[in-house]
C-alpha cells in the first residue's frame, strides 16, 4: 500500500484535488465523509502569503477531521517559496504539495504553476531548496509538459524523486491543452512503470465515473487516483467509487432528501467559515451538480445562483424538496 512520507494510505488512495474556490475547509469535510483518503487544499500563492494577504492566509485554515490533508503552494521565486514553507508549517499540514500543473494565464505567465514547465531545472531546482527546508513530506502535482512536443513526464518525475519529494500527482493534460480533449493516462503509467521509481504515482484528469478510476487502477497499474471535476457539487462521488471497487456494482445515487440536506448543510459549513457574502457566492458552482438530471429544474437553480442571501437558497431548496421530493434518480 503506498505511502506518503510515514503518512500510510489504503490500497489505491483516492485524493480530493486542490480546486481554486472548490477545496476550501467545508467541501473538503463533505468529500472526507465521503470517503476521500487524502485532502489538498486550494493553490495558494507564496507571494500572497509572505505579503500576508487576507484571501491567501485564510486558505491555510485546516481541521483535525480532515487529515491527511495537504497544503498546495504556488510561486516561481525561491525565496517567496522558502518564505511560504516556513508559514505554511505553522499551521501543521500532513504536507506540503508544489503547484507545478495551473494552466492559467495569471499564473503562467508569471512562471509558476505550469509556466515553470518551460524550464524544468528551474522546477528541479526549487523543489530540492524546498524538500530541504522543511521536515514535512513535499509532494507535487504537475502536467505532461507544456506542449505535445515537450513531454518529458518520465524524465521530469525521476529527477523530482531524486531530489526527495515523497509522491508525485500527474494530470494527463499538457498546459497547451488546459482541460480541452481527453486525458492521456499512459505517458503517467510509463511514469509509474519506470523501475527507478520509488515514490506513489497518483493520476488525475478524467476519472469521472467508478468504472475510469478501476480503469486507472487495474489497467494503468497507478497507485491512486486524484479526483477534481467529478467531485464538485457531488462529494459522493468517493464513495461509489469505492463501493464499485468492493462490490464491482453501482450503488443507490443519493436521494433528492439527502441531495438538499447536504446543499444545505454545505452552505451553512461556508457561511459559518467565510461570511454570508462569499459563503453564498462560491457555493453557487456547486448547484448545478448537486441536483444533476432533474428535468424541468431550471427554475430552481436559477434562484439558488442568483440568490443574494442565505435566506434565498434555504427557500429554494425547501422548494426543490417539495416539488422534486419522489424524484428518482437513475
Amino acid at each position: 500500500m503506498p505511502k506518503i512520507g510515514d503518512i500510510q494510505l489504503p490500497d489505491f488512495p483516492l485524493l480530493l484535488a486542490p480546486m481554486e474556490d472548490v477545496s476550501d475547509p467545508p467541501f473538503r469535510a463533505l468529500c472526507k465523509e465521503n470517503g476521500a483518503d487524502v485532502v489538498y487544499t486550494e493553490f495558494i500563492s507564496s507571494e500572497g502569503l509572505i505579503r500576508d494577504a487576507a484571501k491567501s492566509t485564510m486558505k491555510l485554515d485546516i481541521y483535525e477531521a480532515e487529515r491527511p490533508v495537504g497544503i498546495q503552494i504556488f510561486g516561481a521565486n525561491l525565496d517567496s517559496m522558502l518564505k511560504s514553507v516556513e508559514i505554511v508549517e505553522q499551521t501543521k499540514p500532513d504536507i506540503i504539495d508544489i503547484n507545478f500543473g495551473c494552466p492559467v494565464k495569471k499564473v503562467v505567465s508569471k512562471g509558476a504553476g505550469a509556466g515553470i514547465l518551460k524550464d524544468i531545472d528551474l522546477m528541479v531546482s526549487l523543489t530540492e531548496a524546498m524538500v530541504k527546508h522543511t521536515k514535512l513530506p513535499i509532494t507535487v502535482k504537475t502536467r505532461l509538459g507544456w506542449d505535445h512536443d515537450s513531454i518529458k513526464i518520465v524524465e521530469v518525475a525521476e529527477r523530482l524523486q531524486d531530489v526527495g519529494i515523497k509522491a508525485i500527482s500527474i494530470h494527463g493534460r499538457t498546459r497547451a491543452q488546459m482541460y480541452k480533449g481527453n486525458a492521456d493516462w499512459e505517458p503517467i503509467a510509463q511514469v509509474k512503470n519506470n523501475p527507478r521509481m520509488h515514490i506513489p504515482v497518483f493520476g488525475n484528469g478524467d476519472v469521472n465515473t467508478p468504472e475510469r478510476a478501476m480503469e486507472m487502477r487495474d489497467q494503468y497499474g497507478l497507485d491512486g487516483a486524484m479526483i477534481g471535476r467529478a467531485s464538485i457539487g457531488y462529494p459522493w462521488f468517493f464513495r461509489e467509487v469505492k463501493h464499485y471497487f468492493e462490490h464491482a456494482t453501482h450503488m443507490a445515487k443519493p436521494t433528492m432528501e439527502e441531495r438538499v440536506k447536504v446543499a444545505r448543510r454545505h452552505l451553512e459549513m461556508s457561511i459559518a467559515w467565510k461570511g454570508e457574502h462569499l459563503g453564498v457566492f462560491e457555493t453557487r458552482r456547486h448547484y448545478t451538480n448537486y441536483f444533476k438530471g432533474i428535468p424541468n429544474f431550471k427554475e430552481y437553480r436559477m434562484k439558488m445562483v442568483t440568490s443574494d442571501d442565505a435566506q434565498g437558497v434555504y427557500d429554494a431548496l425547501d422548494e426543490v424538496l417539495d416539488k422534486f421530493g419522489d424524484y428518482s434518480f437513475a
